[in-house]
């Protein structure tokens, strides 16, 4: 997914991900607070950059792990993409109704002017999310 995101960050009106903002939210939660009205607003964090990127692998690892419970260690001997990519989509989400209105943004980033583009940029980066996964578990095989 973050090689997408490199890929990405080459056209016009694309930039690389900012995960300080992330980082910012996952701090928060720690407080309790979920929803902001606008995460640049909240009190900065002085590691949220970091933490941004360890919550974005991590919850990227959870993803992961959850794959192989739901379809049991047999996936793992035969993987197929179907159940990666509907745990994929699924993961959708979360982003739309936890993280980014967490982050201000509303739901499904209903409050940007890209709202559309937003969301199917969500669904391809998760497709290829769910396609390492399914390479990851060929090359493990």
């Amino acid at each position: 997914m973050d090689l997408w995101a490199i890929l990405l960050s080459f056209l016009p009106g694309q930039r690389w991900p900012n995960w300080a903002p992330v980082g910012r939210w996952f701090w928060h939660l720690s407080s309790g607070k979920v929803f902001h009205e606008d995460i640049g607003k909240a009190p900065a964090y002085e590691h949220e950059l970091a933490l941004g990127w360890i919550g974005h692998y991590a919850v990227g690892i959870l993803y992961g792990i959850l794959l192989i419970v739901f379809t049991g260690p047999s996936w793992l001997a035969a993987p197929t993409f179907l159940p990666a990519w509907i745990l994929g989509i699924a993961t959708v989400g979360a982003g739309w109704f936890l993280l980014q209105p967490g982050l201000g943004l509303g739901w499904a980033a209903s409050k940007l002017p890209n709202a559309t583009r937003v969301r199917a940029l969500n669904l391809v980066s998760h497709t290829i999310f769910a396609a390492g996964m399914f390479g990851a578990a060929l090359l493990m095989r």
